[in-house]
């Protein structure tokens, strides 16, 4: 059958079903383009509503594209944090250099965007809200094939249902992935690093602006998106191995990171006790995910679930909106066994720039030996001099086709 025939075909059936795990930032992406392309999607998250606010988060290069043609792009841009300042300290508190921002993240001044996670979330949401079946406070608990013409999705809350497709788009420690390839170990790759993030109260005069303190193996940041009166906190220290035994247990977490950061200077003192208190704290490793392949049968990843790039790079939002965008189109005048081998084909290439792009930029901020400090504290000097970067080429490596609609 040629594709002018499939897509006649698509064009004169029944609307295929859709299922999305994950309401954050891929799985509404990909949910608005499905329903672009014809299908009928359901979305399930186990959170009972979307998450408000959140960390900020960039928007670069190919993935610009993917959100205007989506119609947010305005929003977002009216979003814009336009962060002005990066200040590092050494351990006595003292300034080491000042550098512009976009300098260090390979970002373009006046094209890309930071804009909060929330915002992202917002106008995705907003997007497909009234085209898109929404189930919140549930989650996918079993997935059956065996039958071949559709995938069986039992849910926590109980309910059974059939698709003809579902997707994973439920983030690093993917349970759908889990499901359909096994234990995340395999294909977790833990970049030696821990962070705690959660927001504080901006008592120190901070606006538009990151101040980061390091020592050797340790960071503390605060990040004041603008004149409110909060600050997201940060604290980033090296680990050689994972602490598997934190990672479900807040109040371990809590623990580690205070014993960590106990003689730590200038304001962590006053940030390890504000963590103490938070109630919004999120810590993790620092780690991707490389996967061989994103798909299964009639079941396929998205986003982080499929190829997390880590903070290091900046890039997970970016490469959650370009995978959704991929994905969906290949899925437009194809069936799915084809659709998601030029999913993999036509993607897998940028995610893997991107992927590499840990060691440059942000990477380089967490040193782990006074030497390595030292060099990178000569290399911030001599940024502070030099213009704006142009961009990374790997933000913007992937021309997006334009798929043929079915709608």
């Amino acid at each position: 059958m040629s594709r002018t025939d499939l897509l006649r075909d698509v064009r004169s059936t029944p609307r295929r079903t859709a299922l999305i795990s994950g309401a954050s930032v891929a799985g509404p992406a990909l949910a608005f383009w499905l329903n672009r392309y014809g299908f009928a999607v359901t979305v399930v998250e186990k959170s009972g509503t979307l998450r408000a606010g959140g960390y900020p988060i960039d928007v670069r290069g190919t993935a610009l594209e993917v959100v205007r043609r989506m119609g947010i792009l305005p929003q977002l841009q009216d979003a814009h944090i336009d962060l002005r300042r990066l200040t590092f300290l050494d351990r006595a508190g003292k300034e080491v250099a000042s550098v512009n921002p976009h300098t260090l993240t390979g970002g373009v001044a006046g094209q890309d965007l930071e804009v909060r996670r929330g915002d992202l979330t917002d106008a995705l949401y907003a997007a497909v809200r009234d085209d898109v079946e929404f189930m919140f406070d549930d989650s996918i608990d079993t997935l059956d094939q065996s039958s071949g013409e559709g995938v069986d999705v039992t849910f926590r809350g109980g309910r059974r249902r059939t698709f003809d497709l579902v997707f994973g788009a439920d983030g690093l420690h993917s349970r759908t992935r889990e499901i359909l390839f096994g234990p995340e170990e395999q294909f977790h790759r833990y970049l030696g690093y821990c962070f705690a993030g959660f927001t504080m109260r901006n008592t120190f005069g901070l606006s538009h602006e990151v101040t980061m303190w390091n020592t050797p193996g340790r960071a503390a940041a605060l990040y004041a998106v603008g004149d409110n009166d909060d600050v997201h906190a940060f604290l980033n220290f090296a680990r050689p191995e994972p602490p598997f035994d934190a990672f479900r247990n807040p109040e371990a977490q809590r623990d580690l990171v205070a014993a960590v950061f106990a003689d730590a200077g200038w304001e962590v003192p006053g940030m390890v006790a504000a963590m103490r208190d938070a109630d919004d704290l999120f810590f993790d490793g620092v780690s991707q995910i490389r996967m061989p392949r994103w798909s299964s049968g009639r079941v396929a990843l998205v986003g982080d679930a499929a190829y997390a790039p880590s903070f290091l790079t900046g890039q997970g939002s970016s490469l959650a909106l370009v995978g959704a965008y991929m994905l969906a189109g290949s899925l437009a005048d194809r069936d799915h066994a084809a659709g998601f081998t030029a999913y993999e084909h036509h993607t897998r290439e940028f995610v893997t720039l991107n992927q590499d792009q840990v060691g440059a930029g942000d990477a380089t901020l967490f040193p782990t030996t006074a030497r390595a400090l030292e060099r990178r504290n000569a290399m911030l000097r001599n940024l502070s001099a030099m213009p704006p970067a142009e961009g990374r080429p790997a933000h913007s490596a992937l021309s997006l086709p334009a798929f043929m609609p079915v709608t």
